[in-house]
């Protein structure tokens, strides 16, 4: 029995309706599910409804885009509960204020360097969906402008390319504070990702005793050492483990939902103990 515990729609920058994203779950055998679009929770009142017929369970989710130190991490809230929403989406209307502004300097600069893009365009083409650097690398990539959405970022959208100036974020532990706040589940995404072995011992070391409750052992583009190291951590900090495809459709074709590319498997009971622990939560004072 598998999962899925991290996936996008078209409310950030997926491709799948929460409605289509269900179905194909469903499909692909999965026993849940997790709606995790980016600094948004727009799509889950018709995630949540589209699975009520459905032979899976919905996980309610949102990546957080969180600062640390002069880095960039990526947080999951598991388990909102549908109350929680507008106070979701008040704390993450101010990034997205910010992540709009972002936007358009970084199309601006494009712009001044003879690229074509139209923001208007790509606003458009994701009239539901918060915009970030995945649409407007899509953009350039349609535009042939460059040869994939990986290339955009690597040639073009990394911030050490001086084009992309990143938006000012919430610092990773408020954000955790939040999530606790509300009784979801706190899940540190795809940290080798973002960080060396070394530097995620030592973000362990302050976020586990300030509430973190998870980290994704288990992840698309892992390594099997990778995979095994990541383990190896959860296990020493007492990290529940979680994993993901981060599948995003058409924007990311080479990741499928629950298999990523191909060697996936996120056992159900990464679901269940999660789950369990959201079931047992209590909203703390924050």
């Amino acid at each position: 029995m598998a999962c899925d515990l991290h996936t996008h729609s078209v409310f950030s920058d997926g491709t799948y309706t929460p409605e289509q994203l269900i179905a194909a779950a469903e499909r692909g055998g999965l026993t849940a599910v997790a709606l995790c679009d980016h600094n948004t929770v727009k799509g889950l009142p018709v995630f949540m409804q589209a699975a009520e017929q459905a032979r899976l369970d919905p996980v309610p989710g949102v990546e957080l885009s969180v600062e640390y130190g002069d880095g960039e991490l990526h947080l999951l809230a598991l388990f909102l509960k549908e109350a929680d929403y507008p106070a979701a989406e008040e704390l993450l209307g101010r990034y997205q204020t910010r992540k709009e502004e972002s936007n358009r300097r970084l199309v601006a600069r494009l712009q001044a360097l003879g690229y074509p893009v139209d923001y208007r365009r790509i606003r458009a083409a994701s009239p539901q969906g918060v915009i970030n650097r995945a649409h407007i690398a899509a953009e350039l990539t349609r535009l042939g402008c460059t040869a994939s959405i990986e290339a955009a970022f690597r040639d073009l959208l990394a911030p050490e390319k001086g084009i992309y100036e990143p938006p000012r974020r919430t610092d990773v532990f408020e954000a955790i504070a939040w999530i606790r706040s509300v009784g979801a589940v706190a899940v540190l995404a795809h940290p080798l990702l973002n960080l060396t072995p070394e530097g995620l011992e030592a973000f362990l070391e302050r976020a586990v005793p300030r509430g973190l409750d998870g980290m994704e052992t288990v992840y698309s583009t892992y390594s099997a050492d990778e995979a095994a190291l990541a383990a190896k951590l959860a296990a020493r900090f007492g990290l529940l483990p979680s994993g993901g495809s981060d599948f995003h459709g058409g924007n990311k074709p080479d990741i499928q939902l629950g298999t990523g590319r191909g060697d996936l498997h996120v056992p159900d009971v990464f679901y269940l103990r999660l789950r369990e622990l959201a079931a047992k939560r209590r909203p703390l004072s924050f």
